[in-house]
């Protein structure tokens, strides 16, 4: 049977590290998992079955963790990061794995998988085309129900000049009103501001400041930050922000402070078939993140090679994703804000009072 191996890896230490070993994140402090992380092997955590195409076929597949968290692999040299994700795929190698994808900052981290892929003999993938053509279509999603038409709309990607953000400002910025891209380095702002504006008439302006978000209707958030970036007073009434990031990049404050703003997740789809992820990793059942679907797409296909990696995403890659991610039933997932469907009641209530604040 054709199949696959993803590896995630514990965001919050002790929710996620409890998930698998409940004592140990029941009783350990946050500084014995991070340094405990570093030296504890790859985690073996599921058997997955019950992928099943709309056109009949089923695959399965194993999930595995790298026990780093995303602050352990930001303060470790990145070397030693290498080892632990190359360990984890060498165990997805004896499980019979066809290719591996990596989820998080396992996706991120150095060459965002170009060491890892050359060190393994089965292909590789970070699954952000997936995660880039589920994202857009959520924002788009959400800004119709919210009555925001993109062509009227002023647009902003937070993180841009990453790997997501960028291709995702290359994939809107022909369609929107006006597009807005915020990063920490102004040269690498000119460069991508430069090279869109080559591609579409649209007007784009770029900024360091998070006060400039105050000017956006429809937020794409993409940042590789450790920390939540986007708080109640950064946004303008009526907004959407898509957060795709991992961990969020919008601040939960943000829910209960801001009842006139939409905040959905990104990247979330719902997965064909009867599945069972045998592990629970945070979402519902059937559901689970792109960049884990793509490695399942690419299994579904047979497509046993180096998919997505590095730090430029290639336009072709998302809409390919796209095409096969509709041969085969994977769909967005109902809109969702820190892991809880958003209902339509919600989202009227949202409109109504940001009617009232504009």
């Amino acid at each position: 049977m054709d199949n696959f191996a993803f590896i995630i890896h514990p965001i919050d230490p002790k929710v996620d590290v409890a998930r698998k070993f409940k004592l140990l994140g029941r009783y350990l402090p946050v500084s014995m998992i991070d340094f405990l992380s570093r030296y504890w092997p790859p985690v073996y955590l599921s058997h997955v079955t019950g992928i099943r195409s709309v056109t009949g076929k089923e695959i399965e597949g194993w999930l595995l963790a790298c026990p780093l968290t995303p602050a352990r692999m930001l303060s470790l040299p990145v070397e030693v990061v290498y080892r632990k994700i190359i360990a984890t795929g060498h165990l997805a190698e004896r499980l019979g794995a066809r290719i591996l994808g990596l989820g998080a900052f396992t996706s991120i981290v150095g060459d965002a998988g170009l060491t890892v892929a050359r060190e393994l003999d089965i292909p590789v993938t970070t699954g952000d085309s997936y995660t880039v053509a589920v994202t857009i279509e959520a924002a788009r999603m959400a800004a119709q129900r919210m009555g925001i038409e993109p062509g009227h709309a002023t647009v902003a990607i937070l993180g841009a000049t990453g790997a997501i953000g960028r291709v995702c400002a290359e994939l809107l910025v022909a369609e929107v009103g006006t597009m807005l891209l915020l990063a920490r380095r102004h040269s690498a702002l000119e460069e991508l501001k430069s090279h869109l504006a080559g591609q579409a008439s649209t007007p784009i302006a770029i900024s360091s400041d998070m006060d400039a978000l105050k000017q956006a209707d429809v937020i794409i958030s993409a940042s590789n930050s450790l920390d939540a970036l986007i708080r109640p007073e950064h946004l303008k009434s009526g907004a959407v922000v898509c957060d795709v990031a991992v961990p969020h990049d919008v601040a939960r404050c943000v829910v209960k402070a801001r009842k006139d703003v939409l905040v959905i997740d990104g990247g979330i789809v719902e997965v064909p078939g009867p599945v069972d992820f045998a592990f629970n990793f945070g979402l519902r059942p059937k559901m689970a993140y792109a960049c884990m679907a793509e490695t399942m797409l690419l299994a579904l296909e047979g497509r046993y090679e180096d998919y997505t990696l590095g730090r430029r995403i290639a336009v072709d890659k998302v809409r390919e994703m796209a095409q096969l991610a509709d041969k085969h039933g994977f769909k967005v997932a109902a809109l969702r804000s820190f892991e809880r469907t958003v209902t339509d009641r919600q989202i009227t209530m949202i409109r109504e009072l940001a009617q009232v604040r504009q």
